[in-house]
């Protein structure tokens, strides 16, 4: 009995992890994009933060928010299974309200924001990337298979 217990409990577990891969066609490229995000995001956070902290530093601190936002959904789409789908798509939805909110708030007050972070004017620098991506990543998180 305890044989068929522990054979159950590694098939749970690997039927999850065996299950559609996240990272796998067109989940590929966006791991792509959003792991370039990550450095993008966090090498740019750090640069400002080092050099100038002082100029900026809300829109410093939003860009390093920014880049742990893109790691973890990067992790969470490399790691597959139905938590990590979940977690993906919480991030993803966040990072929409994010991109949103500090685009918004960009456009509002400008002079909040004396030098630009990764989400300014939703995203524009970056050529408006950072509000289609979580819209797109969602969109496929829910259509893909489970």
């Amino acid at each position: 009995m305890s044989e068929h217990t522990t054979d159950m409990s590694e098939h749970t577990d690997a039927g999850e992890r065996s299950g559609f891969d996240l990272g796998q066609g067109p989940g590929r490229l966006l791991v792509w994009l959003y792991g370039v995000f990550t450095v993008a995001a966090a090498s740019r956070s750090i640069v400002q933060m080092i050099m100038d902290f002082g100029r900026a530093p809300l829109a410093y601190v939003l860009s390093a928010a920014a880049a742990v936002v893109y790691a973890f959904i990067t992790y969470s789409l490399v790691r597959g299974g139905g938590r990590a789908r979940r977690a993906a798509l919480v991030c993803c939805a966040a990072e929409l309200v994010g991109v949103v909110t500090v685009g918004t708030w960009t456009l509002l007050e400008p002079s909040a924001f004396p030098d630009a972070t990764v989400w300014s004017d939703y995203g524009m620098g970056y050529l408006f990337i950072p509000v289609v991506l979580p819209v797109t990543a969602m969109v496929w998180l829910r259509r893909a298979p489970r």
